[in-house]
């Protein structure tokens, strides 16, 4: 939590704690256990979950890394791995539904994975990718036509933490135009990217850039980061927008 707490910036005025059961969903996070960075165990697993349920989500839509290299999780590891949460989320009695899809990587191997149809989606074909921090993919928009025509709709996920953008906002306008949708992470509304950020995530906001939030959670480090953000101003904003797809997922 300290961590967190240094990340945050300047104090800005306080509202009361948003209320996240409105959203009744969560889009993004790694709550499989051991199959990528988040949840190790399924210990770990239950207890972000059952973090989770006590913040007022009923049902979250879980979402490990699937990339060339590193992370090559294929549908059938991640609804094995869904299987065995779900099992366990019964045993134990927690009232929470799991679903899963996948945080696709924007690399070589997922126009493959798009064109032959090897992916997973969650509500109306929403297909959850990601890009690389240091540039933006030259095939960048060649994948999102592509994805479209394939009957997907594209989420770029955490469009708040791509930095190579911070200076050229025309540039989010354009994948707007094109009909992607924008999912936050949570947290960045309280800094825990920087500043640079924040600022970016507020403005996204401003101009009803974003379709769905996220908790992007791997821990319990980011539970609590995201309790650090319930009194946020510019989540207070996104949620009253009417604009979030989480309710009806």
């Amino acid at each position: 939590m300290s961590l967190f707490r240094s990340l945050f910036g300047k104090k800005e005025e306080a509202m009361p704690p948003a209320d996240l059961s409105v959203l009744r969903c969560d889009v993004h996070s790694h709550f499989i256990p051991g199959i990528d960075d988040g949840a190790q165990t399924l210990e770990q697993s239950m207890e972000m979950l059952t973090a989770m349920r006590e913040l007022g989500y009923r049902k979250v839509v879980t979402t490990p890394h699937s990339m060339a290299d590193g992370y090559k999780n294929t549908p059938d590891i991640i609804l094995g791995g869904l299987a065995k949460v779900r099992a366990e989320v019964a045993r134990i009695g927690l009232d929470i539904e799991v679903d899963a899809a996948a945080e696709y990587y924007l690399d070589h191997e997922l126009e493959r994975k798009v064109t032959e149809k090897e992916v997973l989606t969650f509500g109306d074909n929403l297909l959850l990718f990601e890009l690389p921090f240091l540039s933006e993919p030259q095939v960048l928009l060649s994948v999102i036509f592509l994805m479209q025509t394939a009957g997907y709709k594209p989420v770029l996920a955490h469009p708040e933490r791509y930095s190579f953008w911070y200076n050229d906002f025309s540039k989010y306008e354009r994948l707007k135009e094109r009909g992607v949708l924008f999912q936050l992470n949570m947290i960045a509304l309280a800094g825990a990217y920087g500043p640079q950020a924040k600022q970016i995530s507020e403005k996204l906001i401003d101009v009803g850039a974003y379709e769905l939030i996220g908790s992007d959670c791997h821990s319990m480090g980011h539970v609590e980061a995201m309790k650090h953000t319930l009194t946020r101003p510019y989540l207070h904003k996104l949620i009253a927008s009417g604009k979030l797809l989480n309710v009806g997922l």
